[in-house]
């Protein structure tokens, strides 16, 4: 933790200064050197556990004869209400003045609101290539800041407004297009930025159906040009690590972004390299995956061709994306397999690394009736390691009851891999990140626990929900809504359930829609029995959602998507 050297204080007149962080061991040389007053805007809770609480740190200054003053403001929320109370204080409290926060950022801003502005523009070479600020507005930030010293005005460290927005989001998914939307309708003058690299927009919900022959391959892509929102800037680019003490973005081009507030949500990597041999087959040798959208219609097509032999369907150990979707390709082949009447010569099996067939309980038993009725095997505790395609064979780490590895050889003539999936490396390997990579959020306001002025949404956070685009649905009302009370210095109220939907289309025309929370609560939107297959879900699944996806999810349009909890 950063404490305040007494080298590192910025005396901006004889009567104030600022510093980072101070310590309980600070206070005495902070009385010593002849200050009166102190003034904490940093939150309790925001930085480490090293951090001393406001009451603490009052205590010890009172202690040493200082008035001591609370006036906590987030990152990113230097507003007017907390400029004018920063005015009152200094008015107030006995000179000279001592103030903190994180870095001191916070407390200059707070400071200069109340000094006249610097009219001499900043010189070139002092504007960096994104600004390095914790808050305030455009009009506060065009200034360069002077060394500090008797009569010197504090002015603000400058910015290229290219490179600094009040909202990057990282992510240009079902998440982050997502809650773009949704802010902009909130509040239409917010400066959101978008980093995603990728030029096309996909609906990966419906990649199963196109590997059942019951949707349009076509129908789940578009240019991420058409479904970036109004009034949001795309960067195209590749996000490649964060710097969250400066507020900062790290692009893969070398560039930096800079933002007031970050929403993480760059969705979750498929991690093929897990599979020995697995990239050197896909697409050939009746090796497929419907988590590719390029591989989805072959997968529809080794269906068709395939008349007898051995399908193998596999999910790899949690977490994934839709963690039924491994078993919805089953279903809907098996389906299809029975109608022609070739389901008796095919020899079933579903392979999964976990030790059940779902997640919530009550959904399991219609479940494996329709395992019984298409006659598949479950082999659980099984988990894809190795693909030969030229030989077809299937390598298998199988874990016994006493937790004994052992390495088991499977032919296939047509296998469906789920691919094994983690973080992206640039969030994994980076200061947000959690012991197993994502983004470490409250799992109920989805604020990140550390940086405050940081949220996350989709595949790529902590909150331990189903990873689905549902969960990312109503995930976006929870973080505009606490995001904004977060941007105005007020506490999160909106609290998330953990909602999840998996719709599980167990055959062509039927789907069982299992929707849950947090500790596999049943959360049903209809007053139905949601462990029944019926005709009624397929068409949500395979009509409205979509339709909703890119007319209303995408749109800012929260229709069904509204929050039940409140704090």
């Amino acid at each position: 933790m950063n404490t305040a050297a007494e080298t590192n204080w910025n005396k901006l007149n004889e009567n104030f200064a600022v510093s980072g962080q101070i310590s309980l061991e600070d206070i005495p040389t902070i009385a010593a050197a002849g200050y009166k007053s102190i003034i904490c805007n940093r939150p309790d809770g925001e930085g480490d556990e090293a951090q001393p609480t406001s009451d603490v740190l009052k205590l010890a200054a009172e202690a040493a004869g200082l008035e001591f003053a609370y006036l906590p403001v987030v990152i990113g929320g230097v507003n007017a209400e907390k400029r004018e109370a920063f005015q009152q204080l200094l008015k107030t409290l006995p000179e000279p003045v001592f103030a903190f926060c994180g870095s001191g950022k916070r407390a200059t801003a707070l400071y200069a609101a109340g000094e006249p502005a610097q009219t001499q523009p900043p010189q070139q070479d002092t504007i960096t290539d994104a600004c390095n600020w914790e808050g305030g507005t455009p009009e506060t930030h065009a200034f360069t800041y002077q060394s500090s010293g008797p009569g010197v005005t504090p002015v603000i460290p400058a910015c290229h407004w290219d490179n600094s927005f009040d909202i990057v989001v990282v992510g240009g998914g079902s998440a982050g297009i997502g809650i773009t939307a949704s802010l902009l309708k909130r509040r239409s003058s917010l400066r959101i930025a978008i980093i995603e690299p990728s030029d096309k927009h996909y609906y990966q919900p419906a990649w199963t159906l196109v590997g059942g022959g019951a949707f349009d391959q076509a129908d789940t892509v578009r240019d991420m040009a058409a479904v970036i929102p109004k009034g949001a800037q795309w960067i195209q680019a590749a996000a490649a690590g964060f710097l969250p003490d400066n507020n900062l973005v790290q692009l893969a081009d070398g560039r930096a972004i800079s933002y007031q507030q970050l929403i993480v949500c760059p969705g979750i990597r498929l991690a093929w390299e897990k599979i020995e041999g697995i990239e050197q087959t896909l697409g050939r040798n009746g090796v497929t995956s419907n988590y590719r959208f390029d591989l989805a219609p072959y997968t529809w097509m080794l269906v068709r061709q395939l008349k007898n032999g051995k399908a193998l369907f596999t999910q790899p150990p949690m977490p994934i994306k839709c963690a039924g979707a491994p078993q919805k390709a089953m279903y809907l082949s098996c389906d299809y397999w029975e109608k022609q009447s070739v389901l008796d010569k095919i020899d079933v099996e579903f392979d999964t690394a976990t030790s059940v067939l779902f997640g919530v309980a009550e959904f399991v038993p219609p479940l494996m009736a329709y395992v019984n009725r298409y006659r598949a095997r479950l082999a659980f505790n099984s988990n894809l390691v190795k693909v030969d395609g030229d030989r077809k064979l299937a390598t298998f780490e199988v874990k016994d009851e006493h937790g004994q590895v052992t390495r088991i050889e499977k032919p296939f003539d047509m296998l469906h891999v789920t691919p094994p999936q983690a973080a992206p490396d640039f969030l994994r390997n980076s200061p947000l990140a959690d012991s197993g990579g994502f983004c470490e959020v409250n799992p109920k306001t989805l604020q990140h626990t550390r940086f405050l002025n940081i949220f996350s949404l989709g595949d790529a956070c902590s909150s331990p929900n189903a990873k689905t685009a549902a969960a990312a649905r109503k995930q976006i009302v929870i973080v505009a809504e606490n995001l904004l009370a977060a941007r105005e210095g007020l506490e999160p109220k909106i609290i998330y359930d953990g909602y999840g939907a998996c719709p599980l289309t167990v055959e062509n025309g039927k789907v069982i829609l299992a929707e849950f929370g947090f500790g596999g609560k049943l959360l049903p939107s209809f007053p139905l029995d949601p462990a029944v297959a019926r005709k009624f879900y397929w068409w949500l699944k395979v009509r409205l959602f979509p339709w909703l996806y890119w007319n209303a999810m995408l749109k800012g349009r929260e229709w069904l998507a509204r929050s039940t909890g409140v704090d």
